[in-house]
């Protein structure tokens, strides 16, 4: 299956750049962890439970989201308007369906890569958050939601400065509002609605209580959100063709 072909492609570019992509994706979290885990751990509760054990899988969550969504949606939109290399993959024997899903899949397992550095990191800090099947399972749906909804985006957009903006007004506030840093219990009715609905709430709600339960709920909401991403994206992308 051709899928694995773009898996290969993809697995190329990273072993060429594994030192840019490793640093990129340390460098805001560790910063975070720092900023919110050492400089306002000590004492604090957050959910019931120590803050920086609050803290730590929302900031795993939110790396999952900006490093899958950020691998594909630029690297999608650089490649139509800049490169133009988005025409080699449409002229190759490549089914778009199998282009767009190996595309996805490679950009949830980037994220799932800097999942794992924050996983390792996290030791440092002495954290005794559980990383469970549930866990690495939560976390990887999470990186193919962000993924996907990086490749629609990624098609539909037609400059870098708006895929920039796309980014300012949707994926960095859904970093700071969903349950990333604080409850969203704390948000006022209405927004609070809103917010928990968001795939990030979801997958930092799941990896949070990943210790104590299993919830069914965040994994159900995560997969239609996929579903949908996944669809949108494989039609704009086999209208290109």
């Amino acid at each position: 299956m051709k899928v694995f072909t773009v898996l290969w492609y993809e697995l190329l570019i990273f072993k060429k750049k594994f030192w840019t992509i490793t640093s990129g994706a340390m460098i805001s979290p560790v910063l975070y962890l720092i900023a919110f885990g050492w400089g306002l751990g000590d004492g604090i509760t957050a959910g019931g439970m120590n803050y920086m054990d609050f803290v730590i899988p929302g900031i795993i969550a939110m790396s999952t989201m900006t490093v899958s969504f950020g691998a594909v949606g630029n690297d999608i939109n650089i490649s139509r308007i800049y490169y133009k290399t988005y025409e080699e993959f449409i002229t190759a024997p490549v089914h778009m369906w199998e282009y767009s899903v190996g595309k996805i899949i490679a950009g949830a397992l980037r994220g799932m890569y800097s999942a794992v550095l924050m996983i390792l990191i996290s030791l440092i800090f002495k954290s005794s958050i559980s990383i469970s099947p549930y866990f690495l399972m939560m976390a990887f749906l999470n990186a193919l939601v962000f993924a996907a909804l990086g490749f629609m985006i990624g098609m539909i957009i037609n400059s870098h400065m708006e895929m920039n903006k796309f980014s300012s007004f949707i994926i960095t506030p859904m970093s700071f509002l969903c349950g990333t840093f604080f409850p969203v219990d704390k948000m006022p009715g209405v927004l609070k609605t809103i917010v928990y609905y968001l795939p990030l709430t979801q997958a930092t709600t799941a990896m949070r209580s990943a210790g104590t339960e299993n919830m069914l709920m965040p994994p159900l909401i995560l997969t239609g959100y996929l579903i949908i991403f996944i669809f949108f994206g494989i039609r704009l992308c086999s209208k290109a063709e």
